[in-house]
């Protein structure tokens, strides 16, 4: 529990107790000595610019993005484009209750030859724009997947 009233900073010590402490108004912490500020590096190597090869993309974490446009409820399961900016997926399940997702997931996984726990929706639950996370690969392998496929439609 935590309480500001006029610069007085109250905190539940323990249960039933209450500890309170003096804080002053515009007062700053001293940082400690080693620890960095937020965004930083903590290596001693510059950071190196991380490729960026149209849909796919690999975030500050290594992991491996796409950005997908999902279009539900097509007669089959095919990659049908690849743009500058997404990957064009048409899916034959509809979009009600997560099946356009999972079928997302199950048929990515099948074009890029993966494993489906290697394929994780991570942003665009509920929008037709939509972004997935891979393992165990590489952005170029992906690429070649995907355009082998599109030009196979």
């Amino acid at each position: 529990m935590l309480r500001l009233r006029c610069g007085l900073r109250q905190l539940r010590a323990g249960p039933g107790t209450l500890a309170s402490a003096r804080l002053l108004l515009g007062a700053e912490m001293p940082k400690g000595a080693g620890v960095t500020n937020k965004g930083e590096s903590q290596s001693k190597e510059p950071g190196k610019p991380l490729p960026s090869l149209g849909p796919v993309a690999v975030d500050p974490k290594g992991c491996i993005t796409i950005a997908i446009h999902a279009k539900p409820g097509s007669k089959q399961n095919a990659v049908t484009d690849l743009t500058v900016e997404t990957i064009n997926a048409a899916l034959a399940a509809p979009p009600p209750r997560g099946k356009g997702n999972a079928e997302l997931c199950h048929h990515l996984s099948k074009v890029l030859e993966l494993r489906k726990s290697d394929v994780v929706l991570d942003k665009g639950d509920k929008s037709c724009k939509k972004v997935v996370i891979l393992a165990f690969t590489t952005p170029e392998e992906i690429l070649e997947k995907s355009q082998k496929q599109a030009k196979n439609k």
